[in-house]
């Protein structure tokens, strides 16, 4: 019995320090600890710091443009820089999305959906739905009037309620939501629609909860049985079962009124198919994206127009100027609002909604800047690190549009350090409809109205940390402008 309990603990030991040792050539890095790796160092430095893109930034200071690090089970490599993260997304074995516990547990313990989904099942579902979105109004004219139409709701809303202060930070969510629904659902939900805003907050939670590489209950997912409320497992639980029955109900609304023949959007496109738990997983990933990126994209551009008054005078003198008085702005506005694009630009690069973009996975075993990155190795690009270059932009923490334009007064981008939408074979599904809705919102807002400050619930440019960097609740007073 002796011998026995001393060769098991020496075997336990042993697996214990091989569990420390990391990979052959693997990037330079914390040292990993057995079990959770280099968890804790990380935890750490993000309580210190308070947001993991920042975190990132300080490990690419001390170890280079390549990081490597093991968090809980999983190896994870975070990449800075334009070079080398545009190697990251332009190379096909890197293509690949993690493959984890959250992951499957947000589409029923299978690899569905379009957002962390990977190989050929990824590039149908792609193809499938982008032609089947196209056929019920995306990137044709159709979205454009979709977005008017809902522009107006909204500025509408607006007018009755500019007596006082408004809270901004999740104004645009439902209008937003309204255009994708559209395409997916067929119908549009009120503003006010109180569900749906309770709905629309539990999203804005679940981005809060977990980081990128999947938080504490992807990295060890044995916690849940252990400490379930402690880990998260709970409260993404109880977002996961709401944002479900969501859908079920709609998905079984059209189940009773569909027309085989005639599909009125892309949820009757996937009842044709029968293809119940991948609808599911589908329309939660276009939801979900839908719902926050762009809107919290638009809650910034207001708080930049409350923060920089003589930036909001010129983006207003430049739409009186192409536009009038006498009609709102339209999309064919876009190429004459030079300036007013520039600003749009500017926030997305100033503000980094999604600073590490989203989570690839390597699908072999590869090299990257000389390191060796074995096959499954999640990898986060830091996006924020070529948004804040400060070789090439100068002055990066500064809000300044005119370094989006030349000397004429013209658009000028180097899209290699301006990636808002990602690169490559993974970019953005959605880019084309983000970039109209925040052209149309935010050109809207500034025909109707100025913008000034509450001083009461004062706008700050450091928002809630995440999957995304959404704002923190702030007022802004809406002034009418004369007609």
């Amino acid at each position: 019995m002796f011998l026995f309990v001393c060769i098991s603990v020496t075997a336990l030991l042993l697996l214990l320090v091989l569990d420390m040792v990391k990979p052959k050539n693997y990037p330079p890095g914390p040292n990993f600890l057995p079990i959770i790796g280099t968890y804790w160092y990380y935890k750490n430095k993000l309580k210190a710091l308070g947001y993991h893109h920042l975190v990132l930034t300080e490990l690419s200071k001390e170890y280079g443009d390549i990081v490597g690090l093991k968090l809980g089970r999983h190896l994870v490599v975070a990449v800075f820089g334009a070079d080398a993260i545009k190697e990251v997304l332009t190379r096909e074995e890197f293509d690949g999305r993690p493959d984890g516990f959250f992951f499957r547990l947000r589409t029923f313990g299978k690899r569905l959906g379009i957002v962390f989904s990977d190989g050929q099942f990824w590039k149908k579902q792609r193809k499938f739905s982008f032609q089947h979105l196209r056929h019920f109004g995306l990137g044709r004219k159709e979205m454009e009037e979709k977005i008017q139409e809902e522009t107006r709701c909204l500025m509408d809303v607006f007018k009755s309620q500019c007596s006082e202060p408004i809270f901004m930070h999740t104004a645009f969510d439902v209008s937003v939501l309204n255009v994708l629904w559209a395409m997916i659902a067929g119908r549009r939900f009120d503003i006010e629609d109180k569900r749906l805003r309770e709905l629309l907050q539990i999203i804005h939670d679940a981005f809060r909860l977990v980081d990128m590489s999947g938080g504490l209950i992807n990295q060890m997912p044995f916690l849940r049985h252990i400490a379930p409320n402690a880990c998260g497992y709970n409260k993404i639980m109880n977002i996961l079962n709401r944002m479900w029955t969501f859908l079920e109900e709609t998905i079984s609304e059209h189940r009773k009124t569909i027309c085989l023949s005639q599909p009125r959007d892309l949820i009757d496109t996937f009842l044709q198919k029968n293809e119940y738990d991948q609808l599911i997983s589908l329309c939660l990933d276009l939801f979900m994206a839908g719902a926050e990126t762009t809107s919290n994209t638009l809650a910034f551009t207001v708080m930049h127009m409350a923060l920089h008054p003589e930036v909001q005078k010129n983006v207003q003198k430049e739409l009186d100027a192409e536009v009038g008085r006498n009609r709102w702005p339209n999309l064919n506005d876009r190429i004459n609002l030079k300036y007013t694009e520039a600003v749009i630009m500017e926030i997305q690069r100033r503000n980094n909604i999604a600073p590490v973009g989203i989570a690839h996975r390597v699908t072999k075993n590869t090299e990257l800047l000389g390191y060796s990155i074995p096959e499954g190795t999640i990898v986060l690009t830091s996006l924020y690190s070529v948004h804040m270059d400060n070789n090439f932009w100068k002055d990066p923490l500064e809000f300044r549009p005119e370094r989006f334009l030349d000397e004429h007064g013209d658009i000028t981008v180097n899209e290699k350090y301006f990636l808002p939408f990602g690169q490559g074979k993974r970019r953005c599904l959605g880019e084309s409809l983000a970039k109209v809705n925040l052209f149309l919102f935010f050109t809207a807002l500034l025909h109707n109205f100025s913008v000034e400050a509450d001083p009461d619930f004062y706008p700050q440019l450091e928002g809630y940390d995440g999957v995304t960097i959404a704002p923190k609740p702030f007022r802004v007073k809406l002034i009418p402008r004369e007609e």
